[in-house]
């Protein structure tokens, strides 16, 4: 394998890690660091065989980098501070990264084509459920013993201090919620709806005989599990509003047995639970369904923040990662975010950058349209492809859609997962079409 694909396995497996991380420049993590060795190989390899073509989604997204830099860099010139250079610097730092990674990425997917498209997509799917993993037994270690696993595994590595979210007390005994290898309970629901909504419609059309078959419901049924464990509940209207995608295409296969007796199974395993301490999930229930609580308030109550800054920097904001440092003299607190990627779209870019998103999402979506078409187009060509190529156009869509509903009341977008998403989403059409091509032929 050659050197710059195994770097883009290693940091698509890895970029959901984001505790393994270092205090060395700020914030220095695991994959950023892949990702700077992955960028200069990727250019060296460009570089030594004289190849400078790129194919059309990949100039496409290298547009939308230049015109998102563009507007951060103009938003620069709305600084008023040093601790907000130092802010709109790590966020600078941080994009270009991400982005450049994401117009590497989808030239590199696109030129290695098909059977590279899925081998990277499963190793992706496969880092986020190996950090669900470590959740479990982060949970297990915590409930068992009221240990913390991270001392133990993380510690040693980062030289950092981390833990599972202690979400409250009920009874004298702690509530946790697993965070496993990211940094938020929250965010690891977020990312878990991903492999929830991608792997789902590619499972209801799995042959009866295919030998992978159990074991996607299998880790289906698991990560299910581990989303509800997560009590977030933006991840979980993120979850519906994708099941709500799902449900056209795929209204006959959601009431089947396919997917009724594994909900039932995972019914039965919660109910177990509850009835063994009935009393404290109850109160965990209530804490949750409540609109009146803390955390609640604190979601919307950032929405009410945007016309103050809308006033004063309409077009580009207050700059890019700034939020944070301008609410300090109204919140007191120097790492207050504000626990919506659309506030932060608004507040630190203003109308022209959350128009620039608008586009770029708009794009997307296109993207994931003529992927579905060409499913469709395969389907009626009776190409038996047809059944992983459709399904996953699907997927995607849905994931898509449950990450945006999700970050009305969180902030995962600016993540680098989302970026890495991306590439199978703008890659998708491109890498299935020669199939297409070849059996219209």
């Amino acid at each position: 394998m050659p050197l710059t694909d195994w770097l883009f396995f290693v940091t698509v497996f890895t970029v959901t890690w984001a505790k393994v991380h270092w205090g060395f420049a700020g914030d220095l993590s695991l994959s950023d660091v892949l990702t700077g060795v992955f960028l200069v190989a990727f250019a060296v390899r460009r570089v030594e065989h004289s190849d400078s073509r790129f194919a059309r989604p990949t100039a496409v997204t290298f547009a939308f980098f230049v015109a998102f830099l563009l507007v951060y860099l103009i938003g620069f010139f709305n600084l008023a501070t040093t601790d907000a250079l130092d802010q709109w610097a790590k966020g600078m730092i941080k994009f270009l990264l991400h982005f450049l990674f994401l117009v590497a990425s989808v030239a590199l997917v696109i030129r290695r084509g098909e059977r590279f498209y899925w081998r990277a997509l499963w190793v992706f799917l496969g880092g986020i459920a190996a950090s669900a993993f470590y959740g479990l037994l982060q949970l297990g270690v915590a409930v068992a013993t009221g240990g913390n696993l991270d001392s133990a595994v993380l510690a040693p590595i980062t030289g950092g201090a981390s833990q599972i979210n202690i979400y409250g007390i009920v009874q004298g005994t702690n509530v946790y919620r697993p965070n496993a290898l990211t940094g938020d309970p929250n965010h690891l629901a977020i990312e878990l709806t991903i492999p929830l909504l991608v792997l789902l419609p590619i499972y209801l059309r799995l042959p009866r005989d295919h030998r992978y078959r159990k074991h996607v419901v299998l880790l289906l049924a698991f990560l299910f599990v581990m989303e509800l464990s997560t009590l977030s509940r933006s991840a979980l209207l993120g979850l519906l509003c994708g099941l709500l995608v799902l449900a056209a295409p795929y209204r006959r296969q959601l009431a089947s047995r396919l997917l009724l007796i594994p909900l039932a199974g995972v019914a039965v395993f919660l109910l177990v639970l509850v009835a063994l301490r009935p009393h404290f999930f109850n109160a965990v229930f209530q804490s949750r369904v409540q609109t009146g609580d803390t955390g609640t308030s604190t979601h919307l109550a950032v929405y009410s923040f945007i016309p103050d800054v809308l006033r004063v920097h309409p077009l580009f904001g207050l700059g890019l990662n700034n939020f944070s440092v301008y609410y300090e003299f109204i919140t007191g607190r120097t790492n207050f975010g504000p626990h919506s990627y659309y506030v932060a779209l608004l507040v630190e870019t203003g109308l022209v950058g959350t128009a620039l998103f608008g586009v770029f999402a708009w794009y997307l979506f296109r993207r994931l349209r003529s992927a579905r078409a060409i499913g469709r187009a395969l389907q009626s060509l009776r190409d038996p492809f047809a059944a992983r190529v459709r399904p996953l156009a699907w997927g995607l869509t849905a994931a898509l859609v449950s990450t945006l509903a999700a970050n009305a009341f969180y902030l995962t977008i600016t993540f680098y997962y989302f970026f890495v998403f991306v590439v199978f989403v703008v890659a998708a059409p491109s890498v299935f079409v020669p199939r297409l091509t070849a059996r219209a032929a």
